[in-house]
């Protein structure tokens, strides 16, 4: 499970060979924008199937207007974005959907209640994102913070996991974030993902590093904004 890549395909190449052999691969949005690979990033998922959902930079990719509410850095990767992709990076984007069940999870970017913009950050906005969904579990992405909100007797519990963390599935409900692959924002610049392994009904997030400077210096190449090179490398 991995979400906000954010084109960057050396943090994504060092999560695929981390986790190994896995039955699927799930990603919740924000495939593009900020990183100097999209087409990369793209082509990596088309190849292996890759099954998940619409971000607000990958709508904004394919020509939405979500682009109008981005901060002037991130404007500025996204009109290089929408330069540099191949048509059929376009359209692989534009067919992702909002929201998409698999094995009993509620697949979005936001949250349940709104997959593109909502930042779910609280536990009473994991309560609401909850109750808006008819399965057991949610998954989300867009805040590149790794996070589980588990309501158990009505009451929300919160866990801000590091790597090797693992939660039990029948605990009770759960919104889970496997964190960023290639922006994270929690201190560690370290690529974040997600394990879920539905016979044993885990889930267990972990970390690896990659070439930052690498891909900053492709980022500085391709006349990308320098702070979002920059803050690669203190995850933030």
């Amino acid at each position: 499970m991995v979400s906000d890549i954010h084109g960057n395909l050396v943090a994504l190449d060092a999560v695929l060979d981390r986790i190994g052999s896995v039955d699927a691969l799930w990603h919740l949005g924000d495939v593009v924008g900020y990183g100097p690979e999209p087409d990369g990033v793209v082509e990596r998922l088309a190849t292996l199937g890759a099954l998940g959902v619409r971000g607000n930079h990958d709508a904004a990719a394919t020509g939405g207007t979500e682009i109008e509410w981005f901060n002037p850095d991130a404007r500025a990767a996204m009109e290089w974005t929408r330069s540099a992709i191949a048509e059929t990076t376009r359209a692989w984007l534009a067919a992702l959907p909002l929201r998409r069940i698999e094995s009993g999870f509620t697949l979005v970017h936001g949250s349940p209640r709104d997959p593109i913009w909502e930042y779910v950050t609280s536990a009473a906005l994991a309560r609401a994102g909850l109750s808006a969904i008819s399965t057991v579990h949610g998954l989300h992405g867009h805040t590149h913070v790794p996070i589980a909100f588990t309501e158990v007797d009505g009451r929300m519990r919160t866990l801000a996991p590091r790597a090797g963390n693992t939660v039990a599935l029948g605990e009770g409900r759960m919104l889970l974030n496997p964190g960023s692959v290639g922006q994270p924002r929690d201190g560690d610049p370290r690529a974040s993902y997600m394990v879920i392994d539905l016979e044993a009904a885990t889930a267990t997030w972990g970390r690896t590093a990659y070439d930052v400077e690498a891909v900053g210096a492709m980022m500085r190449a391709a006349g990308l904004p320098v702070r979002l090179a920059d803050r690669l490398r203190v995850g933030v």
